[in-house]
């Protein structure tokens, strides 16, 4: 075991530099399967090594429950087919209401930061959600930028600006998806390369839907990136974007998958060097995704995470199985994430003028698309059609089907929409219904909650 505070003398307690709220779930009763790598025993022993390090005795760091997420919740950030039941339950509800939780400490001002350390973990569900994906139903970071959008908004009336950094292994393609074409979010996704590892996408020229290009940035590492790579990509790339972009409030999509002995990647960070990433980072909440490791990394990378949100020290952090020289960085790696941090920044601040996926048809940019739910083993068939409005982010228009549910159509009113988007939005979801064309008709209009629902 670690000893987080070795160099403090007999009776001194740590000074926490920041208050933290830490919300624990580890959804005893939700499982993909007994031997699933993602399972109760994923935070069990994390719960174990918190309290033996005696972390929640130290004045600043408070440990919190979750509260339940409403399905109406789930609807604001998903369109759910055939409904929000069909496809979460109690687990799902209680981990997305974990990350509102860690939310209300930060806004409410009870806690400087928070961290949502539960699960099931959410950042591979996409804006429709027709099964399980990459062990993911609902999105909870974005469930969560939804509910504070909707609790606390600027008191200017402009929309609330929300930067989501993403240091789960694999590429965070469900938080991509949902907010492609939201020009008030950043989303940044450090991630393992997408031609060596699930789910296969999240590359640089991947930067946004049609009103939001360079909104999206991705950044994918090659195998066997270390500490120094990662905080080269944070210090030389996320740093000044978020600098630029100047958002309200920072999330760390907080995966753990990258550790050096994670069984389902190839990467070599350490406790330590997750420490250090979050400490530069540092955002006001942090969301748990991946992390597979059950006792060789994440105990150590929780703690870890834990210290640097509340300002303590981090360096004594030792882990049994740690070889600074095994997992040393190559000099090619670095070469080649200084590569990809310059492209990522170049893209960032010149995107190119469209869309790379899709092309322009009838006053809308119109995307085909195949996604594959790989845990439940579905086939989802989707065409996007997003209005090319001068005045909003644009109207999205949904038609998607699968193996499970027959075609529906989905639309999506911008929360700032302008009075034309509103109209069109109203008058497609009445024309398909008269239709009789689709098994479900759901509309989700960010600017008026109540009218988020189905038919």
């Amino acid at each position: 075991m670690t000893h987080a505070f070795p160099n403090l003398l007999p009776g001194e307690k740590a000074v926490t530099a920041d208050r933290l709220g830490v919300v624990f779930f580890p959804a005893f009763d939700w499982a993909i399967s007994a031997t699933h790598p993602e399972r109760e025993e994923r935070l069990l022993y994390t719960r174990d090594q918190l309290q033996e390090e005696g972390l929640f005795d130290i004045p600043g760091i408070s440990e919190h429950r979750p509260e339940f997420a409403a399905r109406a919740d789930l609807a604001r950030a998903h369109f759910c087919l055939p409904d929000v039941a069909a496809v979460s339950t109690d687990s799902h509800l209680a981990a997305a209401g974990a990350a509102i939780t860690a939310a209300r400490l930060v806004m409410e001002k009870k806690e400087t930061r928070a961290f949502s350390l539960a699960r099931p973990p959410g950042h591979h569900a996409m804006r429709v959600v027709h099964g399980n994906r990459g062990f993911c139903n609902i999105n909870n970071e974005a469930v969560m930028v939804e509910y504070i959008r909707d609790h606390w908004p600027r008191p200017d009336g402009r929309p609330l600006r929300v930067a989501i950094v993403d240091t789960d292994v694999h590429h965070g393609d469900g938080t991509q998806d949902i907010f492609w074409n939201d020009p008030h979010t950043l989303f940044i996704s450090l991630h393992q390369d997408g031609r060596t590892l699930y789910p296969g996408t999240g590359f640089p020229q991947e930067c946004g839907g049609p009103s939001a290009l360079g909104r999206t940035i991705n950044i994918p590492l090659p195998p066997e990136t270390s500490d120094e790579g990662y905080l080269y990509a944070v210090e030389k790339a996320v740093l000044p974007m978020l600098a630029e972009f100047k958002p309200d409030i920072v999330v760390n999509s907080a995966g753990q998958d990258n550790h050096f002995t994670d069984p389902l990647a190839n990467m070599r960070l350490s406790a330590r060097g997750y420490a250090a990433l979050n400490r530069a980072l540092n955002p006001d909440i942090a969301v748990l995704e991946g992390g597979y490791a059950i006792c060789g990394a994440l105990p150590y990378v929780n703690i870890g995470i834990c210290l640097a949100l509340a300002g303590l020290p981090c360096e004594d952090i030792r882990e049994p199985d740690w070889n600074p020289v095994a997992v040393r960085q190559r000099p090619e790696i670095g070469r080649h994430v200084t590569g990809v941090c310059e492209e990522a920044l170049r893209l960032f601040r010149k995107p190119p003028a469209s869309p790379t996926e899709g092309k322009k048809e009838d006053g809308y940019w119109v995307r085909h698309r195949h996604i594959f739910y790989d845990t439940d083993m579905l086939r989802e068939s989707r065409v996007e059609g997003w209005r090319l409005c001068g005045e909003c982010s644009g109207l999205g228009r949904i038609e998607t089907s699968s193996d499970r549910v027959a075609r529906s159509l989905c639309i999506l009113v911008p929360r700032h929409a302008c009075p034309a988007c509103q109209r069109e939005g109203t008058a497609l979801a009445d024309k398909g219904r008269k239709s009789g064309r689709y098994a479900h008709v759901l509309v989700l209009d960010g600017g008026r909650p109540d009218r988020c629902g189905q038919s």
